[in-house]
C-alpha cells in the first residue's frame, strides 16, 4: 500500500511506496555494443550511464519500463510472478524489459531470451504517480506537477544506501553512478493493478520515475537461459525533518 508523508510541516507531500513495493532488480543484458566499451566504464558489460542506448536515455528507458510493467493485469504483473515464463509477454524491439520484485523474497525466474536482444531492469525504482485518492496530494501553489512528483520520487531513492547486483557471477560497481530520473511521462495501467497502487485510474495519468538502472551488454549468440542473481539492502532514515 502507499501512504502519505507530510514533510517540511506539510508544506511538501511526499508520497512513499514502501520497502515491500520497491522494485528490486538490475539492468541490460544484451548484444555487443561498441558504447559499453568507452575508457572509464567500471562495467564493461554494462551500458554506460549516460549513454543513449538503443535511442534512449537511462531515464526514458525507466519510464519506457513502468508503461510495460503497468500494461498488465494484476494476476499477470510482471514483479510479482516467479518460476519458468515467457518473457516475450508485452515485448517489442531490440529492447526487451524483464521485472523485480516487490519484496516478496528472492525470486527464481527462468525464461528464453531471443538471440541480440538487449535486456533492461531496475535495480531499485518509484514511480511517483497522479492523481491519487488522497485530496490533499497537489502541487503546492507555484509548483509544477513536475517539479511536485519529482521531489517526492527523489526522496524515496535518496533513502537507498547499499546495493548489489551479480549477473552471471560477476558483481557490477559504482552502482550509484546508473541512477536516472525521468521527466514527467504519461503512462495507463491495467485497471487491476489499483490493487498494488492505489493511484491507479486505469486511464491516461502523469508519472515522475527516478531509480538506480543498471544496464549490461552481453555478446548474445544463441538463445539466452536469463537467470539472475539479485539482492538489495534499503537502510532507510527513522527521521524526516519537521
Amino acid at each position: 500500500m502507499k501512504q502519505l508523508i507530510h514533510v517540511k510541516s506539510g508544506v511538501t507531500h511526499l508520497k512513499w511506496i514502501l520497502c515491500s513495493m520497491l522494485l528490486a532488480g538490475g539492468l541490460v543484458i544484451g548484444p555487443t555494443s561498441q558504447v559499453a566499451k568507452g575508457s572509464g566504464n567500471p562495467n564493461p558489460a554494462v551500458i554506460p550511464p549516460h549513454a543513449r542506448a538503443y535511442g534512449l536515455s537511462y531515464a526514458e528507458w525507466g519510464a519506457q519500463w513502468w508503461r510495460w510493467a503497468y500494461s498488465f493485469p494484476l494476476d499477470q504483473f510482471p514483479p510479482l510472478q516467479s518460476g519458468e515464463l515467457d518473457c516475450g509477454l508485452g515485448q517489442s524491439g531490440s529492447v526487451w524489459f524483464l521485472a523485480g520484485t516487490v519484496g516478496q523474497g528472492p525470486v527464481m525466474r527462468s525464461c528464453t531470451i531471443p538471440t541480440g536482444k538487449a535486456l533492461f531492469f531496475p535495480i531499485i525504482t518509484i514511480n511517483n504517480d497522479y492523481p491519487c485518492p488522497d485530496p490533499n496530494f497537489q502541487p503546492p501553489p507555484g509548483e509544477t506537477m513536475e517539479q511536485f512528483l519529482t521531489e517526492g520520487a527523489e526522496a524515496v531513492i535518496n533513502l537507498v544506501t547499499e546495493l548489489e547486483v551479480v549477473v552471471d557471477g560477476q558483481s557490477l560497481n559504482d552502482l550509484f553512478t546508473y541512477r536516472a530520473m525521468s521527466k514527467l511521462f504519461t503512462f495507463t495501467a491495467d485497471p487491476s493493478l489499483v490493487a498494488f497502487d492505489p493511484c491507479v485510474t486505469g486511464t491516461s495519468q502523469y508519472g515522475v520515475t527516478d531509480g538506480l538502472l543498471d544496464p549490461a551488454k552481453a555478446a548474445a549468440t544463441r538463445p539466452a537461459h536469463d537467470l539472475l542473481q539479485r539482492r538489495d539492502r534499503l537502510r532507510r532514515r527513522e527521521h524526516f525533518r519537521g
